[in-house]
């Protein structure tokens, strides 16, 4: 057999995001979030679940790190709780919220593990939500100056972070579709939604910068390749239109201060509330590109009125994951290299890549995960295959370091390499952390 190996000094990492896991929802002056709210709200959960406890991690977190130093991480990506900082939002900082981030990197740091920090991942406190949220023009600032209050308190330590997760995700499930926090459903919400988080994104990428230039700062951006479903000139128009949607329409306005074409009926530029200025403000060099990514998009024209005449799907080819969702590893290889070509080869993370499997603990405690170990050797040696190509990976992350509260559906789906029993808060590593650390430990693994 030949070993697949991977760069000197390769991250091996795993990520998580606050609300998923830390619970301690009302403890020491942290503030209500959109998701506190949202998960609160009869029938916007699966069977009522919230994240008030999670994994409680917010208690746990020394009991973590040390799991994270057995597995052999070098890298952890997680996000700080911004109504946890800051509880209203804006003016008094809460010093308590400060003091658990700044004692996770410390204890990350004293397991050699990068503390690779990700300033939103979607917890907006509740009241920016009753000022009018993400649509809000005003938002933008007072989200760099959030990003200036963490760069300084943790700066001296953390070299490394992400602005924003899936800016896409919370954007369309939080103000189009509704199915995610705040819940809200209009068009024009979500647009005004992208355009002041594409003008956050450049502001706190300024204010990090400004605190510190050898800072390296990127997000943390959704992806995946689009295939059209036929062969006609109708889908491969929509298939362009939709990667210029799922795949640039949060990076190009970074890069190039620019929006990707995607409108038949013309660039929406007052509904999305566009100002002089903004396109400069938008521009953020990013340092590297942070990749987040489980499916591939299957495309087709649209006659219904759908988002600009365009829909895409899941692929449906390749096995599926509990969750429904394709395994398919050429979607991994073939992202990177896309993102290689268009944006001059630059530095990238995958930032999230995972599988929702629900074996459980045997009568022995152990859980055999087979298939989630399949689905990590076959992207990994997917990200392999770029690297050989020429693409700059230099980490990779799996999702999720352990089982946690998946959004709307509450804790049904198992996205973990560490089983956690959301009852008694046991973590229990399973078959695939296991062989996980083993890759990490040797660099790679046998073909």
């Amino acid at each position: 057999m030949s070993k697949i190996e991977f760069p000197a000094g390769f991250h091996w990492g795993a990520a998580t995001a606050s609300y998923q896991i830390e619970g301690g929802w009302k403890a020491d002056g942290k503030g209500e979030s959109v998701w506190d709210r949202f998960s609160h709200t009869d029938g916007k959960v699966q069977h009522g679940h919230t994240g008030d406890v999670a994994c409680d991690h917010y208690n746990r977190f020394r009991e973590d790190v040390a799991l994270m130093k057995e597995l052999n991480l070098t890298s952890y990506r997680f996000s700080l709780g911004w109504p946890r900082i800051q509880p209203l939002g804006k003016g008094a900082v809460n010093q308590k919220g400060l003091d658990f981030y700044s004692s996770l990197v410390d204890e990350l740091l004293a397991a050699d593990i990068r503390p690779f920090v990700t300033l939103y991942h979607w917890d907006l406190p509740q009241a920016l939500e009753d000022d009018g949220g993400w649509p809000e023009r005003d938002l933008a600032g007072r989200f760099s100056d959030y990003a200036e209050i963490v760069g300084h308190a943790l700066g001296d330590r953390v070299k490394h972070w992400m602005i924003f997760n899936e800016p896409k995700v919370f954007t369309v499930m939080g103000y189009l579709i509704g199915n995610h926090a705040p819940g809200r459903q209009d068009r024009g919400d979500f647009l005004r939604a992208t355009h002041t988080v594409n003008r956050a994104t450049g502001r706190a990428f300024a204010a990090l910068k400004s605190i510190d230039e050898s800072f390296e700062v990127s997000s943390a951006f959704n992806m995946s390749p689009c295939d059209p479903q036929t062969d006609s000139a109708e889908d491969a128009a929509a298939t362009k239109r939709w990667d210029g949607f799922v795949n640039r329409w949060f990076i190009e306005p970074a890069l190039l201060g620019r929006y990707p074409d995607i409108f038949p009926s013309g660039f929406p530029a007052e509904d999305m509330g566009i100002e002089d200025g903004d396109f400069e403000e938008m521009k953020a060099p990013l340092d590297f590109v942070g990749i987040n990514l489980y499916n591939r998009s299957i495309v087709k024209a649209a006659h219904d009125g759908n988002l600009d005449a365009m829909d895409a799907g899941p692929g449906r080819d390749g096995p599926h994951t509990d969750f429904g969702w394709e395994v398919w590893p050429d979607a991994l290889h073939d992202q990177i290299m896309s993102v290689t070509r268009d944006y001059d080869a630059p530095i990238i993370e995958i930032t999230e890549n995972g599988c929702a499997y629900g074996e459980a603990p045997d009568a022995e405690g152990v859980v055999s995960d087979s298939r989630r170990i399949d689905f990590y050797r076959g992207y990994l040696k997917a990200v392999a295959r770029a690297i050989k190509a020429g693409a700059n990976v230099r980490g990779y992350h799996a999702w999720s370091l352990m089982d946690n509260f998946e959004w709307a559906e509450g804790y049904g789906q198992r996205f973990g390499l560490v089983w956690c029993d959301f009852e008694t808060l046991e973590r229990t590593p399973k078959a695939s952390a296991r062989w996980y650390a083993e890759v990490a430990a040797n660099n790679g693994f046998e073909e």
